[in-house]
Protein backbone atom coordinates (compact mmCIF):
# COMPACT_ATOMS: atom_id res chain seq x y z
CA UNK A 1 0.00 0.00 0.00
CA UNK A 2 1.07 3.66 -0.93
CA UNK A 3 2.50 5.57 2.17
CA UNK A 4 2.10 8.98 2.46
CA UNK A 5 5.16 10.77 0.57
CA UNK A 6 6.86 7.98 1.43
CA UNK A 7 10.17 7.33 -1.01
CA UNK A 8 10.95 3.73 -2.03
CA UNK A 9 14.15 2.34 -2.54
CA UNK A 10 14.98 3.06 -6.00
CA UNK A 11 13.21 6.51 -6.47
CA UNK A 12 14.37 9.49 -6.70
CA UNK A 13 13.60 13.08 -5.89
CA UNK A 14 14.64 16.10 -7.24
CA UNK A 15 14.84 19.80 -5.88
CA UNK A 16 11.32 21.57 -6.88
CA UNK A 17 12.52 24.63 -8.84
CA UNK A 18 11.81 27.97 -7.19
CA UNK A 19 9.42 29.75 -9.23
CA UNK A 20 6.28 28.22 -11.65
CA UNK A 21 6.03 29.24 -15.91
CA UNK A 22 2.52 28.91 -16.12
CA UNK A 23 -0.60 29.89 -14.23
CA UNK A 24 -3.82 27.71 -14.00
CA UNK A 25 -6.96 28.82 -13.34
CA UNK A 26 -9.31 26.56 -11.10
CA UNK A 27 -12.78 26.50 -12.36
CA UNK A 28 -14.89 24.63 -9.51
CA UNK A 29 -14.46 21.61 -7.22
CA UNK A 30 -14.84 18.28 -7.86
CA UNK A 31 -16.84 16.57 -5.04
CA UNK A 32 -16.01 12.80 -4.44
CA UNK A 33 -16.80 10.22 -1.39
CA UNK A 34 -13.15 9.97 -1.11
CA UNK A 35 -11.25 11.93 1.75
CA UNK A 36 -8.21 10.69 1.65
CA UNK A 37 -5.30 9.20 -0.92
CA UNK A 38 -5.10 5.55 0.65
CA UNK A 39 -8.84 5.49 0.00
CA UNK A 40 -9.38 6.80 -3.43
CA UNK A 41 -9.32 4.23 -6.48
CA UNK A 42 -6.54 4.21 -8.59
CA UNK A 43 -8.39 4.56 -12.05
CA UNK A 44 -12.50 5.57 -12.41
CA UNK A 45 -14.89 2.97 -13.10
CA UNK A 46 -17.82 3.18 -15.21
CA UNK A 47 -19.91 1.84 -12.41
CA UNK A 48 -18.51 4.46 -10.00
CA UNK A 49 -19.98 6.54 -7.59
CA UNK A 50 -21.99 9.58 -9.30
CA UNK A 51 -19.88 12.32 -8.04
CA UNK A 52 -20.18 16.22 -8.60
CA UNK A 53 -18.54 18.53 -10.89
CA UNK A 54 -19.16 21.85 -9.51
CA UNK A 55 -18.49 24.96 -12.03
CA UNK A 56 -17.35 28.54 -9.92
CA UNK A 57 -18.72 31.43 -11.40
CA UNK A 58 -18.29 32.97 -14.51
CA UNK A 59 -16.97 30.00 -15.21
CA UNK A 60 -20.24 28.02 -14.75
CA UNK A 61 -21.57 29.66 -18.12
CA UNK A 62 -19.46 27.57 -20.26
CA UNK A 63 -21.60 24.38 -19.49
CA UNK A 64 -23.74 25.77 -22.35
CA UNK A 65 -24.75 22.79 -24.36
CA UNK A 66 -22.52 19.76 -22.35
CA UNK A 67 -25.37 18.21 -21.99
CA UNK A 68 -25.62 16.36 -25.32
CA UNK A 69 -22.34 14.83 -24.78
CA UNK A 70 -22.47 11.07 -23.44
CA UNK A 71 -18.87 11.39 -22.16
CA UNK A 72 -16.48 13.89 -20.90
CA UNK A 73 -12.85 14.55 -20.49
CA UNK A 74 -12.22 15.96 -16.88
CA UNK A 75 -8.94 17.53 -16.02
CA UNK A 76 -8.39 18.63 -12.72
CA UNK A 77 -4.90 19.15 -10.03
CA UNK A 78 -3.77 16.30 -7.86
CA UNK A 79 -3.53 18.78 -5.14
CA UNK A 80 -1.86 16.38 -2.64
CA UNK A 81 0.34 14.85 -4.66
CA UNK A 82 4.11 15.26 -4.72
CA UNK A 83 6.05 16.74 -7.55
CA UNK A 84 9.40 15.27 -6.99
CA UNK A 85 9.70 12.35 -8.04
CA UNK A 86 11.46 11.30 -11.13
CA UNK A 87 12.13 7.47 -10.77
CA UNK A 88 9.40 5.48 -9.10
CA UNK A 89 8.40 2.41 -7.82
CA UNK A 90 4.99 1.99 -8.32
CA UNK A 91 4.65 -1.62 -7.12
CA UNK A 92 7.09 -1.13 -4.58
CA UNK A 93 8.84 -4.10 -5.30
CA UNK A 94 12.61 -2.86 -5.99
CA UNK A 95 12.18 -2.40 -9.76
CA UNK A 96 11.46 1.38 -10.85
CA UNK A 97 10.17 3.70 -13.81
CA UNK A 98 10.66 6.70 -14.78
CA UNK A 99 7.65 9.25 -13.97
CA UNK A 100 6.30 9.58 -17.38
CA UNK A 101 6.29 5.78 -18.18
CA UNK A 102 3.20 5.59 -15.18
CA UNK A 103 -0.01 6.43 -14.94
CA UNK A 104 0.79 7.88 -11.38
CA UNK A 105 -0.68 11.14 -9.68
CA UNK A 106 3.11 11.99 -8.08
CA UNK A 107 4.59 14.15 -11.05
CA UNK A 108 5.97 17.92 -11.61
CA UNK A 109 2.80 18.75 -12.68
CA UNK A 110 -0.05 16.37 -10.86
CA UNK A 111 -2.62 17.13 -13.77
CA UNK A 112 -5.01 14.21 -13.42
CA UNK A 113 -7.79 13.10 -16.38
CA UNK A 114 -10.73 11.30 -16.44
CA UNK A 115 -13.07 10.39 -19.15
CA UNK A 116 -16.18 10.29 -17.32
CA UNK A 117 -19.99 9.40 -18.19
CA UNK A 118 -22.32 12.36 -18.14
CA UNK A 119 -25.24 11.61 -15.50
CA UNK A 120 -26.90 15.39 -15.68
CA UNK A 121 -26.55 18.73 -15.76
CA UNK A 122 -27.99 20.58 -13.09
CA UNK A 123 -27.31 24.20 -13.46
CA UNK A 124 -23.44 24.47 -12.46
CA UNK A 125 -23.33 21.06 -11.68
CA UNK A 126 -22.17 18.13 -13.81
CA UNK A 127 -22.97 14.83 -12.18
CA UNK A 128 -20.90 12.23 -13.62
CA UNK A 129 -19.20 8.40 -12.84
CA UNK A 130 -15.87 7.26 -13.16
CA UNK A 131 -14.02 9.90 -11.25
CA UNK A 132 -10.56 8.67 -9.17
CA UNK A 133 -10.05 12.07 -7.55
CA UNK A 134 -10.75 13.38 -3.62
CA UNK A 135 -13.09 15.11 -2.41
CA UNK A 136 -12.19 19.19 -2.54
CA UNK A 137 -10.38 18.67 -5.57
CA UNK A 138 -9.54 21.64 -7.27
CA UNK A 139 -11.22 21.34 -11.44
CA UNK A 140 -9.08 22.59 -13.95
CA UNK A 141 -10.80 21.73 -17.18
CA UNK A 142 -14.10 19.66 -19.05
CA UNK A 143 -14.50 18.84 -22.73
CA UNK A 144 -16.45 16.63 -24.58
CA UNK A 145 -14.79 13.17 -24.84
CA UNK A 146 -11.96 13.71 -27.76
CA UNK A 147 -12.90 10.07 -29.02
CA UNK A 148 -16.39 10.79 -29.11
CA UNK A 149 -16.25 14.59 -30.57
CA UNK A 150 -17.43 15.83 -34.15
CA UNK A 151 -15.74 19.52 -35.21
CA UNK A 152 -18.29 21.94 -35.48
CA UNK A 153 -16.10 24.32 -37.17
CA UNK A 154 -15.59 23.35 -40.98
CA UNK A 155 -12.30 22.08 -41.99
CA UNK A 156 -9.36 24.12 -42.75
CA UNK A 157 -5.82 24.05 -44.12
CA UNK A 158 -3.54 22.60 -42.10
CA UNK A 159 -6.18 19.87 -40.16
CA UNK A 160 -5.03 16.04 -40.24
CA UNK A 161 -5.44 14.31 -43.27
CA UNK A 162 -4.06 10.32 -43.30
CA UNK A 163 -1.00 10.27 -45.60
CA UNK A 164 -0.57 13.86 -46.86
CA UNK A 165 2.93 13.91 -45.14
CA UNK A 166 2.37 16.80 -42.68
CA UNK A 167 3.42 16.41 -39.20
CA UNK A 168 0.69 14.14 -37.06
CA UNK A 169 0.46 11.29 -39.39
CA UNK A 170 2.97 8.64 -37.48
CA UNK A 171 5.63 9.85 -39.32
CA UNK A 172 5.02 8.58 -42.95
CA UNK A 173 7.11 11.07 -45.68
CA UNK A 174 6.07 10.51 -49.23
Amino acid sequence: MVRLNEVRKGERAVTLPAQTDAGVYFIGTIRTPWSDRLTCPRQGRADGPICRIELAPPWNQGLDSIAQFKRLEVLYWLHESRRDLTMQSPRNDGAVRGTFSLRTPARPNPIGTSIVELVKVEGPVLFVRGLDCLDGTPLIDVKPDRTLFQPIAPAQAGDFQVGDGQVGDGGNRT
